[in-house]
Formats: structure tokens, sequence, C-alpha cells
């Protein structure tokens, strides 16, 4: 069995590794860190986790925590994560990363838009994006992953096909994305209470949020050149699932079917991408508290521009469900292993 460690695993993304990997046949949870919640049992924290683990929290003790665990799973705040990725991968472990610390290749970019400056360029090097569509042979081939934040995987999933088969100008993008709320975090400022978020519905970090460059620097690889887009992230009234839609030109006349065609071809094989049928769109909670990534598309004939919306679930295939994809690929196990069957509800 391959002994688990999860460091930040009393949040919401902490909370679904421990879901998903107290289920996994090939692996078994040794530790789960939190400094807030030391002490306290997992139940106590996640009620619906009773009979999956009785797990204590312990402190993010980092020599003790190396004989306790192969591979460790962070779930750590953006900055916080960049020390203990660097300790445990230099000290022969397996780390996924969950933050964003290692997920944008340039450290100047990730000063700009995090506000902190990468104390570990060495490392940052050795680090691959793990979106497993687009990255699946260095994954399994590396030691360090950072996984995709929630947003980027909804967008770059959605236009990696158009794209790669250059069917649009990927210079006339436009993103719009909606979170619910989980995606916030657990420890949310008062923006993101009920009162504030019930029933209503609002734009935010405009033209500044930092998933940005995350998104440009993953369709520029695939585009082979420097790309800018306009993405605009919404906060919607409910609990998790993020809708992306997307706008951009047809380099040619194009119908919805021949376009549809291309985006199966490239997706074939993936086992978490369902493309639908011509006429039929994403909803967030026929995707809740699964891995998969629902596309649908249309194609409008009188601005000849392709619309493509996708649906993720924020803390599956959005982070947790897509970080134990990642585990599996890394490890050889069967990548829908502990992740089939796992819908909240029907």
């Amino acid at each position: 069995m391959l002994k688990v460690a999860i460091c930040g695993g009393s949040g919401y993304t902490g909370g679904e590794l421990i879901r998903l990997l107290s289920n996994h046949p090939s692996v078994k949870i040794t530790a789960v860190t939190s400094e807030k919640s030391s002490g306290k049992t997992v139940s106590d924290l996640f009620p619906h986790l009773s009979n999956h683990s009785n797990l204590t929290y312990e402190p993010l003790d980092r020599e003790k925590l190396l004989k306790k665990a192969d591979i460790f799973f962070l779930a750590l705040p953006h900055a916080a994560s960049q020390s203990a990725v660097d300790f445990f991968f230099r000290h022969g472990k397996k780390v996924i990363d969950l933050s964003a610390d290692y997920r944008l290749r340039s450290p100047e970019t990730y000063e700009e838009w995090y506000k902190t400056p990468h104390k570990f360029r060495g490392t940052l090097k050795k680090a691959v994006y793990g979106l497993p569509e687009l990255h699946r042979a260095k994954i399994a081939k590396s030691s360090l992953i950072a996984n995709p934040g929630c947003y980027p995987t909804g967008a770059i999933l959605g236009l990696y096909p158009a794209i790669k088969t250059r069917l649009i100008d990927a210079e006339s993008i436009i993103i719009d994305s909606t979170s619910g709320t989980t995606g916030a975090g657990r420890n949310a400022d008062a923006a993101f209470s009920f009162c504030e978020v019930n029933e209503g519905f609002k734009a935010y970090s405009v033209a500044s949020h930092r998933h940005t460059p995350e998104i440009e620097q993953e369709l520029s690889a695939i585009a082979h050149k420097d790309l800018k887009v306009n993405f605009t992230p919404h906060l919607g009234s409910y609990d998790r699932g993020i809708l992306t839609t997307i706008y951009a030109k047809l380099k040619k006349k194009a119908d919805t079917r021949a376009v549809l065609d291309a985006y199966k071809k490239v997706f074939a094989k993936e086992p978490f991408i369902r493309a639908l049928a011509e006429g039929k769109f994403p909803n967030v909670k026929n995707v809740r508290g699964t891995n998969l990534c629902d596309i649908g598309l249309a194609v409008n004939k009188r601005t000849n521009t392709l619309i493509i919306v996708t649906a993720i679930d924020n803390l599956m295939k959005g982070a947790s469900g897509q970080a134990v994809h990642n585990m599996n690929i890394m490890m050889g196990f069967k990548e829908t292993e502990g992740l089939k069957n796992i819908a909240l509800f029907p």
C-alpha cells in the first residue's frame, strides 16, 4: 500500500482528498496535518467522513512526517507551500502541490501576480503542470506535480482542441467563469458568507485574477506563441462547481457538428472528459462530486464565433480529484482508480 500524507487537511480540498483517498484501494492515509485543528479528529471537522477515517490532525512537523509517507499532497495556502514542497521533494518524496506556488514556470510572473518572491527556483524548474489531458507523459515521469487551478482547468480543457487543431483565432479569446463559494476556501472572509452571497451574482477581480497568467501560460504552449486572454471570474450563490463560457473567432466557416467531431477525436481516450451531443450544454449539477469535465459547444454563424461551455466541480476536477488522477498516473495505477462512482448524489 502506498502511504499518503495530506498537509493542510482541514480545508475543503483537504476534506475531499480524505474522502477520495480513504476509498482508494491502493493507498493508505498515514498522516493529516492542520495547525489550527491539531488534536482534533477528521470527523470533528467533517462529520460526513466519520466512516472513512479516524485520523487525528497533527502539526506539520516535516522531519516527523518524512517517516510516515511516500507521497505528499499539499493543500496549503499560496506562498506557504513553497518551502514544504521543496523540503519533501529534496528528500526524495513524491509531491503533489495544490497551491499556486509551482504552477507558473516564470518566477518573475509568480512574483508579479502573487506579490511574493519564489525562493526555490531550482525546485520550480522540476515541477510539471498537472493537467493530465495535456501532460500525461511528463506527469508519469515526475516526482513533483503542480496541480492546476480550478478556473484554468475548465478554461484550458475547453480551448485545447480548438487551439490544437487551429480552428480559432487564438488571439480573440474571451473567458467568463462562474464559481461556487467553496472556491474561496473554508476560511474565506465576510464577502463569501451566506448573507452576502445568497441571491447574488457578481464579477470580481476583473482584469486582475491570479489565474490569468496560468491560463495564458498553458494556452500559449498549445498555440506555440504568446497569448493574452480576457478572463473574468464571477461568484455564484451555490456551493461548488464552475461553469465557464468561452468565445473565440473561427478562422474559417464551420458548423457545430464538425467542431464537435474534432473535440470528440481529441478527447476520445480521456476518461474524465464528456463532449456532449450537439444542442446539449453542461450544468454544474451534473458534475458535482465527480472528476468529470463536461463540454458543450455551438457555432454562432452570424458572427463566425465558436462558443464553448465547460462544467467542472471546483473541488474535484478543479482540485482534489485531479490531484488523485495525477497520483494514479505517477504511480502507474489505473487512471480512474478511486475516482469512479463518486458523485455526491445521482
